[in-house]
């Protein structure tokens, strides 16, 4: 089908002829962007696309003014947060049909700074991947789109401070240019438990949080203001207290100057990511300090006025323990690893591709296997590598395949969703978020 029988330009600004038959086309179009070879037809494919569907109704949004609510009274649900490592544009898909059939609106979509690395996804690829999920099942309203984990890394940063923060400051640049408008910043890394006071050991977090901080204020678009959220305490180590939470919120409070502070705060409360791996490649039960996640979440909304704490390294906890994040008041909660263990857990992945998948990741990423790891818990650990370089064969795997473990995911999102009340919260985000379109100047040659 001709794209100038669907689109056309006006002023450098796409415009939608018929927005049924860009629907119908999308699959194609977003098949194409994604895999041709052309870096400079790739960006240019993949922006026009996210520009019609920013016309067809799917509106990159940030959710500053729900957590701002969340802030004065806190609504009885907990934000879903959902990592897409592979087979993003069919996982979002299934994403979506969920949350129109239970009226979500409070939902959030991430990658993580490691994850554009292994899973060969830009910030640009994957909005635009979301964004065309939504108008492919008819969602239109805000999408909040987040960098997860925009992390400075601890040895990096020590070897040259600067060229670090550089990198993620040139990261956020690109991630705030593809309309993500949510960003978690993560310089828990740097905390020094080796300085006397709570203050002085959490400072290089503050102060490091607080220039990231003014940086995306600095280059957010007009009419728009980026949920920037915080980290105290590394995910996998020692649990958070509430005198830690009080020595960043206070120290970055005293530091940053550059208009609206922090939207949330990530704590630790006893997770990992990915979950703790057993010898037989099977995850060790995981016990969560609810009553610890309760009380820092209090503290920061009443406190600071924060949307509340954010628990990480979820997805892979007992389906139980959802119902513990909306009691203990818990604003986000972030998800990954359990989806990816679905797609290749499942039993329609045929055998022979899970194995060449495996076999890629035992010839390429056998290095980085653990002295006294075995070979379960290395795939187990490592498996997450297995999207990138093979996104291709992923997406080409047969339709009715795809489609069965899509439906597997479906069920998961949907228990899911229910158990972290997130259920008919369309009203509460249409009423606090107020979506601004941020025009992209299109070439008209495009078209042709």
């Amino acid at each position: 089908m001709n794209l100038k029988e669907i689109i056309y330009i006006k002023d450098g600004a796409v415009k939608l002829k018929d927005e049924a038959k860009f629907r119908e086309t999308i699959d194609r179009l977003v098949y194409e962007a994604v895999f041709t070879e052309d870096t400079d037809k790739k960006s240019a494919m993949l922006t026009l696309i996210k520009e019609a569907c920013k016309e067809a109704g799917a509106v990159p949004a940030s959710i500053q003014g729900l957590y701002d609510e969340m802030g004065r009274s806190y609504p009885g649900f907990t934000v879903p947060a959902v990592n897409i490592r592979g087979l993003t544009y069919d996982v979002a898909k299934a994403i979506f049909r969920k949350a129109i059939s239970m009226d979500v609106g409070a939902l959030i979509f991430e990658i993580a700074r490691s994850e554009i690395g292994y899973t060969k996804q830009r910030p640009l690829e994957y909005s635009t991947l979301v964004l065309a999920a939504a108008v492919k099942e008819r969602y239109k309203g805000p999408v909040f789109i987040q960098g997860d984990h925009f992390q400075l890394v601890r040895k990096n940063y020590l070897s040259d401070p600067a060229a670090e923060e550089n990198y993620l400051k040139g990261l956020i640049k690109e991630a705030i240019d593809a309309e993500f408008y949510n960003i978690d910043i993560d310089s828990s890394t740097l905390v020094d438990l080796d300085k006397e006071t709570l203050t002085e050991q959490q400072r290089p977090n503050f102060e490091a949080t607080s220039s990231l901080a003014a940086h995306i204020r600095g280059i957010e678009p007009k009419g728009i203001t980026v949920s920037v959220g915080g980290e105290i305490g590394e995910i996998g180590k020692k649990n958070s207290t509430p005198e830690e939470l009080r020595a960043y919120l206070d120290g970055f409070k005293g530091t940053f100057k550059a208009g609206k502070g922090l939207s949330k705060l990530s704590v630790q409360t006893g997770t990992a990511h990915g979950g703790v791996v057993l010898p037989d490649g099977t995850l060790a039960k995981v016990k969560i300090d609810f009553d610890t996640l309760k009380t820092l979440s209090d503290r920061a909304r009443e406190e600071y006025g924060l949307s509340g704490c954010v628990q990480h390294g979820a997805s892979t906890l007992p389906e139980e323990a959802f119902d513990m994040f909306p009691k203990t008041g818990t604003s986000e909660v972030h998800l990954a690893t359990g989806f990816q263990n679905i797609i290749y857990d499942s039993k329609a992945l045929p055998p022979g591709f899970r194995q060449e998948v495996y076999d890629f990741i035992n010839r390429e990423f056998l290095k980085e296997k653990k002295e006294g790891q075995t070979d379960e818990q290395f795939i187990y650990s490592t498996r997450k590598k297995g999207f990138g370089q093979l996104k291709k064969k992923w997406w080409d795997l047969p339709s009715d395949v795809k489609g069965l473990i899509m439906k597997e995911l479906e069920e998961k999102f949907g228990l899911l969703f229910e158990k972290l009340k997130v259920g008919k919260t369309m009203a509460i985000v249409e009423k606090t978020v107020k979506p601004v379109i941020v025009k992209k100047q299109i070439e008209e040659g495009l078209l042709s």
